[in-house]
């Protein structure tokens, strides 16, 4: 084994997991927002849970230097959209993202992988990652008390009370850290806000620190059956497209900027990384998560030295310490967490500047999906119309021979479930 490769697995696996040591507070916290019903310990367990196993899955099996955690926006649309929205129990939301992952996977291990990632246009995959990231955003401007319900306006300016400072102060330190590449730049921010709100009686710090993990409350707590409901299969489906995108997104973007490819440009081990993905979505419906994905992080533990498998593993390892910090977690304020919303939030969003605005067919699909998602808190009615919008205007623009049947086949499904959502 040769050393400099080991301690750069070692020192990349600790820089990857600090970037991303958020999520463990960060998602719960999303969760179990009042009026889910979930317990924040059961999710945070979870949300650890799956960091750990998808992690070490990864770095064993795929050989790959991915880390693998429930992920942002799929989470906000759990939520908000399909458990507060929708009001959907909160243990049928799991059993659809079980159902979701075994999709994701049966795609994942044919070769209907290939002919649906490419039939999806580029436009649309970036245009769905710049809505989740205006959705993020809206989420946290909104914990930090910068937007309010409003019966007339539908929304309106929010109180400018310590909420909104906090929320300044968050991004000052998570934006000075991430210019100087620092892996602690989210959790800085996370705790010098937590730190202030508590010191000044904002909000009330743990009594104790440390507790067992809780895998009783949401652990194995899907209902799978009623998760089956014709009427929920669309958001099942936005689901898998989100995973999938998402996970191609990555894998595309990071294997490319890391050198981790094969001759022909495609990523290194790319069917099994999708493999994991896959079993991190349904993995999470069984643990009581949101879906789990590789997380676009990673290319920081990379930089510092990480090549291979073994630097996954050892992410993996860093993660087990957080399954006894519940109780410290639980007292992060909601406004805590909203600077990371929006840096997330933006780091998605700024993919919008490689779409392609000069055809109508081409922008107009991407730009409604793009808007639809935050204005409906649901990421279902982005991709259905962009995907509707995208068939429809190329037939109406002379371009219908560059439409694969595939795309006919997810355009004609997108209005079927686009009509289950209506009833």
């Amino acid at each position: 084994m040769n050393t400099s490769s080991k301690y750069g697995d070692l020192a990349g696996g600790i820089t990857t997991f600090f970037t991303m040591a958020y999520i463990v507070v960060v998602n719960p916290g999303i969760l179990s927002t009042p009026g889910t019903g979930m317990p924040f310990s059961g999710a945070l367990t979870a949300t650890v849970l799956i960091a750990c196993t998808m992690t070490l899955l990864m770095g064993l099996y795929a050989k790959l230097p991915f880390a693998v955690a429930p992920g942002m926006g799929l989470n906000a649309f759990f939520a908000y959209t399909i458990v507060l929205q929708n009001h959907v129990p909160w243990q049928t939301a799991l059993g659809m993202v079980f159902w979701a992952g075994v999709l994701f996977l049966l795609v994942s291990a044919t070769p209907l992988r290939e002919h649906v990632a490419m039939a999806i246009p580029a436009g649309l995959r970036v245009a769905a990652a710049g809505g989740i990231g205006l959705l993020l955003t809206f989420i946290g401007f909104r914990n930090a008390g910068l937007i309010a319900a409003d019966p007339a306006t539908i929304v309106r300016l929010g109180a400018l009370d310590h909420r909104a400072g906090f929320l300044l102060l968050g991004i000052v330190i998570a934006v000075a850290l991430l210019r100087r590449r620092n892996p602690f730049a989210f959790l800085a921010a996370i705790f010098a806000a937590t730190t202030l709100a508590w010191l000044f009686g904002y909000a009330t710090p743990p009594e104790r620190l440390t507790s067992q993990p809780d895998f009783s409350s949401v652990f194995l707590q899907l209902d799978v059956v009623d998760a089956l409901r014709w009427s929920l299969l669309p958001a099942i489906v936005a689901i898998l497209f989100t995973d999938l995108f998402d996970s191609l997104s990555t894998f595309i973007g990071v294997a490319s900027a890391a050198g981790l490819t094969v001759p022909d440009g495609r990523p290194l081990n790319l069917r099994r990384g999708l493999i994991v993905d896959a079993c991190a979505t349904f993995g999470a419906g069984l643990a009581g998560t949101s879906s789990g994905t590789a997380f676009v992080e990673s290319i920081a533990g990379i930089r510092v030295g990480a090549r291979s498998g073994r630097a996954s593993v050892v992410t993996a390892l860093c993660f087990v310490p957080c399954l006894f910090i519940a109780p410290l977690a639980a007292a992060i304020p909601p406004y805590a967490t909203a600077a990371v919303l929006v840096l997330v939030g933006l780091s998605m969003f700024q993919m919008v500047g490689s779409l392609d605005f000069t055809t109508m067919e081409d922008s107009l699909p991407a730009f409604v999906t793009i808007v639809l998602i935050p204005l409906t808190l649901s990421i279902t009615q982005g991709i259905l119309w962009g995907f509707i919008l995208h068939a429809v205007l190329y037939v109406v623009s002379g371009r219908r021979r560059e439409l694969s049947p595939t795309l006919w086949i997810l355009a004609i499904i997108s209005v079927g479930l686009l009509g289950l959502e209506s009833r």
